[in-house]
């Protein structure tokens, strides 16, 4: 089944349709589906060195193209400043083929995601993703402060969202208890300017070489956000020693701390019912990612 309502499939005959008309250089390339949990693109390789991406979710074709450029550029910010490899963006394709939307093409980068790897208990890793976070707050702003509507504002405009995602978890999750634990976590004050950040630090984000973070995948989102927000990769990817260690490394006191698990408390709620039937995956991590929040608290 799709994830969502308004989502666009797409073929690799069509793809390769699009690549053989719109970057013919490309043409004699084989194209391969990537099977991924990710939730925004769907994914094909192109030969043994790209990647191609197409939007999952309808929208409109020139709103689309105005977010890939924002998204090429974030990307290829990223890549100049991240200690670890990062796709840099390649080419942008034009809707055609059936599909009606712009989409992109990017380096292709080796490894597994860690959410097939698990590095989950790896001190190494831990410090590896501490020395990637510590290297994007360096980074600089520029001047530059959050402007989205996702994660990385102000936790208690989520307070909407929050409450849908609790109604729709009542068969699935401890409501009442996820309930005063948003209630605590949402009234964390926020501390510090904005710095830069990846802005979704998750398993199938990651990839794992030996055990060891070797690069960093879904670059479009870099930005400037609370300091806090890459921390949700704490939650999501490492048990409770290797936290401690990605805690130590970057030096966070416990109100950063505790916000970083607020942003990972949010992002999980959606995922377990969002995705319980459709990508379970990603229900499975939120799922996780609560249940290690949950026994923080104990």
């Amino acid at each position: 089944m799709g994830m969502h309502d308004d989502q666009v499939d797409v073929t690799a005959e069509t793809v390769a349709v699009l690549v053989q008309e719109q970057f013919p250089q490309w043409g004699d390339q084989e194209i391969r589906l990537l099977k991924s949990s990710g939730t925004v693109n769907t994914i094909f390789r192109i030969g043994d060195g790209l990647s191609a991406r197409f939007p999952l979710r309808l929208a409109d074709a020139a709103e689309k193209r105005t977010v890939l450029e924002q998204e090429a550029l974030a990307s290829a910010e990223l890549a100049r400043v991240s200690p670890f490899p990062t796709p840099e963006p390649a080419a942008l394709g034009e809707p055609g083929a059936g599909y009606p939307m712009p989409w992109s093409v990017q380096t292709w980068l080796p490894g597994t995601v860690a959410s097939e790897a698990d590095p989950s208990g790896s001190n190494a890793f831990a410090r590896d993703l501490a020395t990637f976070i510590a290297a994007l707050r360096k980074a600089g702003t520029r001047g530059r402060r959050f402007g989205g509507e996702g994660r990385g504002g102000d936790l208690t405009h989520h307070d909407e969202w929050m409450a849908e995602c609790f109604e729709r978890s009542e068969d699935l999750l401890d409501v009442p208890r996820l309930r005063q634990v948003w209630c605590r976590l949402r009234e964390l004050p926020r501390k510090g300017d904005d710095v830069m950040a990846h802005g979704d630090l998750i398993p199938g984000n990651l990839l794992v070489t030996g055990g060891r973070l070797s690069g960093v995948l879904d670059a479009g989102g870099f930005g400037p956000a609370d300091p806090a927000l890459d921390l949700v990769g704490a939650w999501h990817l490492l048990e409770r020693g290797p936290r401690e260690v990605l805690r130590r490394a970057l030096g966070c006191d416990d109100l950063e701390w505790e916000r970083g698990k607020a942003w990972a408390f949010e992002q999980s709620m959606g995922a377990v019912w969002y995705y319980v039937e459709s990508n379970p995956t990603m229900s499975t991590m939120g799922r996780r990612t609560l249940d290690r929040i949950l026994g923080s608290m104990e």
